[in-house]
């Protein structure tokens, strides 16, 4: 997919300049000439940066990145015209990823957009590694949350690591005795139908809260989440 990036300028010569540079880079490009415009575009789903001017008509590049922060992490490099170390702070305060200081070497300004973008991807990859999905049901291992959809399901530890080891091994049958080995122990002496006790927790949790068949019984073997798609 084409990264789309928002040049958000008043200067027509310089917005022009950059679109004609950021095109021939093989970006997609959209161009605003004043604060509100760049902010109503900075907020569609589909721009994946924005070179945010700080000296805007209608509304300044401060209050577009503060007003963009609110709802979306889109990343955010400030031009500004001045050399002004309090300029750079505000912005970074504001959530800016980094800034540049006119006039500047279209060559600079190309390598700040790709280390934002490969420090953006390392960072969804690494939130990527630490979640696990299937068919709507997403568990976060860092931070122990789960979802169906949108929706919170509140689990117990065990309900959990339960949950997670079906779910790591989706799609194959996994015995009551190799569930209770991984999940409880391989020293765990108590009672044997706890591995039953907890599939039937998770199920009135998600399988018949949501109404969807996702923890499945084997007969005489044991349980299986599987990916119906």
């Amino acid at each position: 997919m084409t990264q789309k990036i928002l040049i958000v300028e008043d200067e027509a010569k310089i917005a022009r300049f950059l679109e004609l540079e950021l095109k021939y880079e093989g970006y997609e490009v959209e161009v605003a000439h004043d604060g509100r415009d760049g902010l109503e575009k900075g907020l569609k789903e589909d721009i994946s940066l924005i070179l945010l001017d700080v000296m805007l008509p209608k509304l300044n590049g401060m209050e577009v990145c503060r007003r963009i922060r609110q709802t979306s992490d889109v990343p955010i490099i400030m031009l500004t015209a001045k050399d002004d170390t309090m300029d750079k702070v505000m912005g970074l305060d504001m959530g800016a990823e980094d800034y540049i200081t006119k006039p500047f070497a279209i060559e600079e300004l190309l390598a700040r957009i790709r280390v934002v973008f490969k420090r953006k991807g390392a960072v969804k990859e690494a939130v990527n590694e630490n979640v696990l999905s299937i068919q709507g049901l997403s568990l976060n291992l860092q931070t122990y949350d789960v979802y169906y959809n949108e929706t919170s399901i509140k689990l117990t530890k065990k309900e959990f690591d339960l949950l997670k080891y079906l779910v790591e091994n989706q799609n194959i049958v996994l015995s009551r005795d190799k569930i209770l080995e991984v999940v409880w122990g391989y020293d765990y002496f108590g009672d044997t139908n706890v591995v039953d006790v907890y599939v039937r927790y998770l199920r009135t949790k998600i399988d018949e809260k949501f109404d969807v068949k996702l923890i499945h019984t084997i007969r005489g073997v044991g349980y299986s989440i599987k990916d119906e798609n």
